[in-house]
């Protein structure tokens, strides 16, 4: 099979069939991503997304033309949506599916090499169900844990337009409404992330500090969605929140505080040049789990 894999025709996970409505453009996004009623609803349109007309010809040509080291296998080709627990404690987002990986796959950091170091922390830290992350239906779960990106298509050079960027923040908009008063802690791997999530946050009603917060490895900023922020700039500069760590139990978060961690982006650049560690990994991904209390 060459290019984009067609909705409801067995792919596994596919949350569209031929009847999920399609966005053609920003007005359509808005719409859709607003009348979706549930996630599994929510993900089929999103997954089936066509508003940004780059985005759209660059994923559909990368899964038509192929690297040649899956030159035998298809290609998801289209926008890869959240996925998760429906009820996460802690939410983790990227930037965008990798051209060769989420887009191939039709999973989020599944099937290459960001995702080998990623899920391998995250389940050394009790927080998914295998070390990997290969292919869709490959039996990994994430009971606690949802994963987003701010992006949803490939982009060129993983560099999406601030307007492509604005075109898909309905859907993360969305998302966030549905699990929201679940979560405890958002994870933002990479600047691109901790950028949009704030916007996002924003958009949610919530008090974001001012000015915003700057994103670094370990950046802590706590959201006291009951009224102001809370938390002052550590010796290092980043946010830091002034709960106990550990302070949210289980359950659903509703108006407890909501700590925004940020954390290098395990790339094969980060991860080659030691920027990133899987000790520094393990440390977020722990302190997420304790502050979720999981």
């Amino acid at each position: 099979m060459t290019g984009p894999v067609p909705p409801g025709t067995g792919w596994p996970d596919d949350p569209a069939t031929a009847d999920t409505p399609v966005a053609a453009d920003v007005g359509d996004v808005r719409a859709l991503a607003a009348s979706a009623g549930t996630l599994t609803e929510l993900a089929a349109r999103q997954s089936v997304c066509r508003a940004c007309a780059r985005l759209v010809d660059w994923r559909e040509q990368v899964a038509a033309d192929k690297r040649r080291s899956f030159q035998s296998e298809p290609y998801w080709g289209r926008p890869v949506p959240g996925w998760g627990a429906e009820q996460p404690r802690v939410l983790i987002a990227g930037l965008a599916p990798a051209a060769h990986g989420g887009n191939r796959t039709g999973r989020i950091f599944t099937g290459d090499r960001s995702g080998d170091v990623l899920f391998a922390s995250l389940y050394r830290c009790g927080l998914a169900a295998r070390p990997d992350s290969i292919a869709a239906g490959d039996g990994q779960r994430l009971d606690s844990v949802r994963m987003v990106a701010a992006v949803r298509c490939a982009p060129p050079a993983n560099k999406p337009s601030v307007a492509e960027r604005d075109a898909c923040a309905p859907w993360l908009t969305a998302e966030l409404g549905l699990v929201s008063d679940h979560l405890a802690v958002i994870v933002c791997l990479g600047h691109f992330a901790w950028q949009a999530m704030w916007q996002q946050l924003a958009a949610l009603g919530l008090p974001i500090p001012r000015p915003r917060p700057a994103f670094g490895h370990g950046a802590e900023v706590l959201i006291d969605r009951g009224g102001a922020e809370r938390g002052g700039a550590d010796r290092g500069g980043a946010e830091r929140g002034g709960a106990d760590r550990g302070s949210i139990g289980r359950g659903t978060a509703g108006t407890a505080p909501l700590l925004v961690l940020g954390c290098y982006h395990p790339s094969q650049q980060n991860t080659f040049t030691g920027r990133v560690t899987d000790i520094m990994l393990d440390a977020v991904f722990q302190r997420a789990r304790d502050q979720a209390g999981l």
